[in-house]
């Protein structure tokens, strides 16, 4: 997993197998959790949309508040996790960044 940056008690990461897909996205892991619909990610967020910035949620367990602070942070911070992304799918290590 690369974890990208850390925000509240989450972690916004990818994949690697993710880079074949055609739609970038992030998955959000409840730090410290174990039950969640998908292993320890408890949402799922596309963030573009053939090249161009449309952040969107695929699904999620988290609440409505939650949901509304990931979306706020992930497009406050939308160039930086893109560049990021490029960087772990081009297998480089990275600096995990916290966000506030």
């Amino acid at each position: 997993m690369g974890k990208l940056m850390l925000f509240l008690y989450f972690i916004l990461s990818v994949f690697p197998t993710d880079a074949s897909e055609n739609r970038r996205h992030i998955h959000v892991v409840r730090r410290g959790s174990k039950k969640s619909h998908r292993g320890d990610t408890v949402a799922k967020i596309w963030i573009e949309e053939n090249g161009h910035k449309k952040i969107e949620l695929a699904w999620s367990e988290l609440s409505a508040s939650e949901e509304a602070e990931i979306l706020k942070a992930i497009d406050e911070h939308w160039e930086e996790l893109n560049h990021l992304i490029d960087e772990v799918f081009a297998g480089k290590k990275i600096k995990i960044r916290r966000i506030k």
